[in-house]
């Protein structure tokens, strides 16, 4: 086999590994918040939305420093040093006794993570160039089958071995990664006396300066609205389930329907794109998963919400990879990469602030206040979109000058 094709594949089943571990999280949170002493359930969900978002704050300043590390010492060293860590923080999750302890170890591994940026990164890098394009979409399918898997194993592991069990199983998931990464991943390392642009030297390169802040803009709004009901969800589904007994569970599958939704649509609306471009699909992305978001307000039962979950997640499959179209085909291929990590970190701040806004409204405002102003902010950033940049991105995208967009000079 060839030297980039077996690191594609084992890129592909260590971000599973990882990804499927990182989603596990996030339907039992609220749960074992409350084993660790939060009784009250407005203080649940404060704590659940600071909890799951604060590690978020913490990627989006390390992400640009571990990007620095990997194009001076190679991608491989960022596996390890990403996987290995994350073996060592998530069994000290298992063992924490109180709120505080366990959300000094989310902050330290949001400084410490960059696994899933890194093998993007040395997959790029490593492969031709004609084949990049399909290996980066064949190893994006790890990270959503990751996170589609991830809530159901999770929620089944809570239920028959506890809550301590699935940060001990998430542990031993980052050390397949490990040893997988450090026996087959290869690299050929010739960055490291090239010349690492700063901030400034990269903006000065963007052609469109004012329609990538755009995009970092909706990325932010994206996230943010996303992220604002996943802290929440399994409280939600606590109140509208007639069996408490199996609330992680019904509520990893509740998480899984909308990834497994993705799955399905993300192709098809990759199609879409094509045909009548990214901008028109992101629009009406954004547009459709605004108006699905208000009737989540009203459900009665666990079966209907996951219906609306999953329809969410036929649209929402479309507003990532929409954007990262549009970053792609605006950018020199020179400072892409470093533009896509900006880009990341856009979204690392958009999901540490919708959970933490999420958590916060519902505790003030209750749970269902929370559909309604993301479905209104999703709206509003379809409004914002298409009076700011939708009507100029045409132009881009045929290669013509824009109007109004104007950027730095060369």
């Amino acid at each position: 086999m060839e030297i980039w094709k077996r690191n594609l594949l084992v890129c592909w089943l260590s971000m599973f590994a990882i990804a499927s571990g990182m989603s596990q999280i996030a339907p039992i949170l609220p749960l074992y918040i409350e084993q660790l002493g939060i009784h009250d359930a407005a203080e649940i969900v404060q704590w659940s939305g600071f909890i799951f978002g604060i590690n978020f704050i913490s990627l989006a300043i390390f992400s640009p420093i571990w990007g620095k590390a990997a194009d001076k010492y190679g991608r491989k060293p960022m596996l390890l040093r990403a996987s290995l860590w994350l073996v060592f923080i998530a069994c000290g999750m298992a063992y924490v006794q109180n709120i505080y302890q366990l959300a000094v170890l989310r902050i330290i591994q949001g400084a410490l993570s960059g696994f899933i940026a890194a093998a993007t990164t040395l997959v790029a890098t490593q492969t031709p160039p004609e084949r990049a394009g399909w290996a980066l979409g064949t190893l994006s399918t790890g990270q959503v089958a990751g996170q589609l898997i991830g809530p159901l194993i999770g929620g089944g592991v809570a239920e028959v071995l506890g809550f301590r069990s699935v940060f001990l199983f998430i542990g031993f998931l980052a050390l397949v990664a490990f040893v997988a990464c450090y026996l087959f991943v290869k690299e050929e390392v010739s960055v490291s006396d090239n010349k690492i642009l700063n901030l400034r030297e990269v903006w000065n390169l963007i052609p469109n300066a004012r329609l990538i802040l755009a995009m970092f803009i909706t990325t932010f709004m994206i996230q943010f609205a996303l992220m604002s009901i996943q802290p929440i969800v399994t409280i939600y589904i606590a109140r509208l389930s007639q069996d408490s007994n199996h609330v992680a569970l019904i509520a990893g599958a509740v998480f899984a329907a909308t990834g497994f939704a993705n799955v399905l649509a993300a192709p098809q609306l990759g199609k879409l794109s094509d045909k009548i471009g990214s901008h028109k699909v992101m629009l009406m992305s954004l547009i459709i998963a605004g108006i699905i978001f208000i009737p989540q307000a009203f459900v009665t039962d666990s079966l209907q919400l996951g219906i609306l979950r999953f329809c969410l997640g036929l649209v929402t499959g479309g507003l990532l990879p929409a954007v990262n179209v549009l970053v792609k085909r605006s950018v020199p291929n020179a400072i892409a990469g470093r533009v896509f990590g900006y880009n990341q970190s856009a979204q690392y701040l958009g999901a540490f602030s919708g959970a933490l806004m999420g958590g916060q409204v519902a505790a003030f405002w209750g749970i269902e206040f929370v559909f309604f102003f993301t479905g209104a902010l999703l709206l509003g950033n379809a409004l914002w979109f298409y009076k700011i940049v939708y009507k100029d991105i045409t132009d881009i995208l045929l290669n013509k000058p824009p109007k109004n967009l104007t950027g730095a000079k060369d």
